[in-house]
């Protein structure tokens, strides 16, 4: 399909309503949106119109069986205003590995990039000035055929649409090793960022909230003996000097901030061990005093210090956040690359494209 896509632009800017001091998490929508169809053979129809509601079938797919995924990433700007993206073409990459698990068309990734410098580049304004604040973008698709029946779709639906946020996590977090439910299992959806993930992880979250924790940290599901990760994030401990995160089997998502983490730390020289992750393993180190970190890794928590992990009745609490060198490492250099404050070598951050006059 040609990479052409069509822009309408949007007549009443909400923009002057929006309070920069003020961002919801995941409460504010830019102006704009990006969306394609795939007919069955091919997409068409890719657009950018103004940000509004859609309409779909009571029969389609997506609602029924699941046939829904998406990504999360954001942009930034840079410490002279300029709009950045963070490694977009990993991201293309990873929607359509998570296609390809629940049996999706895979999206055109020169497509994916384009749609994000046209829609981040229009939008641009709505990126927030606060280091640690962002634009986050939402690409999703979904099945949307109109039929009774278990069977891959033949339609579908791709779109982006982006908001400003805040911090995620404004303190260090809690957790509560998850000892009933799972979250995935190899062979599972567990490497897709499939939203049936994320509706089947929710009980789980409530009840470790109600009991005062901030999240779950997931085990497999076999002994309920080795990590995977937390609910919203990957996760890294540091055991004396070491840096280890448990390694992805087909049940844990490939993240591309912990990618990120993993290639800074290396090239700083410290040692970075991916593996299977004992929970008994991390209980004598923190009862030796050898754990010395434990932060989680994601695009919207960047990098979350953990205070406290909590497994049956042994309790791990960790040195207070002025202590992590390691995280608080990684967390610099992240930030400092999308500020533009610390020089990429890397290729990772990338100016939009067709930029758009602020306020258009």
């Amino acid at each position: 399909m040609s990479a052409r896509i069509s822009i309408t632009r949007t007549s009443n800017s909400r923009l002057p309503d929006l309070d920069f001091d003020n961002i919801p998490f995941g409460a504010a929508f830019s102006d704009h949106m990006f969306i394609a169809e795939y007919n069955g053979n091919k997409w068409e129809n890719a657009r950018i119109v103004p940000f509004g509601n859609i309409s779909v079938h009571p029969a389609c797919f997506a609602l029924h069986y699941g046939q829904a995924i998406f990504e999360g990433m954001k942009a930034s700007k840079s410490h002279d205003g300029k709009p950045m993206l963070f490694r977009p073409e990993m991201h293309a990459k990873r929607i359509n590995a998570s296609a390809q698990r629940m049996c999706m068309p895979d999206f055109p990734e020169d497509l994916f990039v384009e749609a994000l410098h046209l829609l981040v580049g229009l939008d641009h304004a709505w990126i927030p000035p606060q280091e640690g604040s962002a634009l986050y973008i939402r690409p999703f698709m979904f099945a949307c055929d109109e039929y009774f029946g278990v069977r891959p779709g033949d339609k579908y639906l791709f779109m982006i649409y982006t908001g400003p946020v805040g911090p995620y996590y404004s303190k260090p977090v809690r957790l509560r090793a998850e000892l009933e439910y799972v979250r995935a299992v190899p062979g599972g959806t567990g490497e897709a960022k499939a939203a049936g993930n994320y509706g089947g992880a929710i009980l789980a979250t409530e009840k470790a909230k109600a009991a005062g924790f901030d999240q779950v940290m997931w085990m497999d599901g076999h002994e309920f003996r080795y990590v995977q990760e937390v609910g919203t994030m990957n996760i890294f401990f540091v055991i004396d000097g070491k840096v280890v995160t448990p390694k992805t089997d087909g049940s844990i998502l490939k993240g591309i901030t912990r990618n990120s983490i993993m290639t800074i730390l290396r090239e700083r020289g410290y040692e970075v061990e991916e593996k299977l992750v004992d929970i008994h393993e991390l209980i004598a180190a923190s009862e030796a005093g050898k754990l010395q970190e434990a932060f989680g890794a994601g695009t919207a928590a960047v990098i979350a210090p953990i205070s406290e992990i909590v497994y049956k009745d042994k309790v791990m609490k960790l040195p207070p956040v002025e202590a992590f060198k390691i995280a608080g490492l990684a967390k610099a250099e992240i930030n400092g690359l999308r500020s533009g404050r610390v020089v990429d070598e890397r290729g990772w951050v990338v100016p939009v494209q067709a930029l758009e006059p602020a306020g258009v």
